[in-house]
């Protein structure tokens, strides 16, 4: 009897509870989750962010940002392709960010950052290399 409550006991010490991000909505060919924490948003998207996945990820992306907390993070190092079409919505992001005092950092991949530079975007979309550097930025309340 006592080895199997010391066993229940480490097996309880062993599991913390853990959030498990949210799987969003969107299309086939744009795949992403969510993950809330105390201050920010974490948006995760793997795919393609074109004119065919950019009205489904416009409407979710908009009410989790009402939603709040306003400062968004939003990966993009897994996107495949992104259009004029995602760049767009990129764009009301930070804008819809900026109006609530919120901020947005952009996590990028070369292909993001090289479709970014072409429009001359990437200053405005506070692109970063990683999510460690935007978490910094956000701290530190860089941009």
């Amino acid at each position: 009897m006592q080895i199997q409550c010391i066993r229940k006991q480490r097996y309880l010490v062993a599991f913390k509870e853990v959030a498990i991000p949210e799987q969003l909505n969107l299309t086939v060919s744009l795949r992403g989750s969510r993950d809330v924490k105390e201050n920010y948003q974490i948006f995760r998207l793997t795919g393609l962010l074109d004119a065919f996945s950019e009205p489904d990820f416009r409407k979710v992306i908009s009410r989790c940002i009402d939603d709040g907390p306003i400062n968004i993070i939003l990966d993009l190092s897994a996107i495949d392709f992104i259009d004029s079409s995602g760049l767009g919505v990129l764009v009301q992001m930070a804008k819809k960010t900026q109006g609530v005092n919120g901020k947005l950092q952009v996590i990028s991949n070369p292909r993001v950052t090289q479709t970014v530079k072409l429009v001359r975007l990437e200053q405005f979309l506070s692109l970063q290399p990683s999510v460690e550097v935007a978490l910094e930025n956000l701290v530190s309340g860089a941009s």
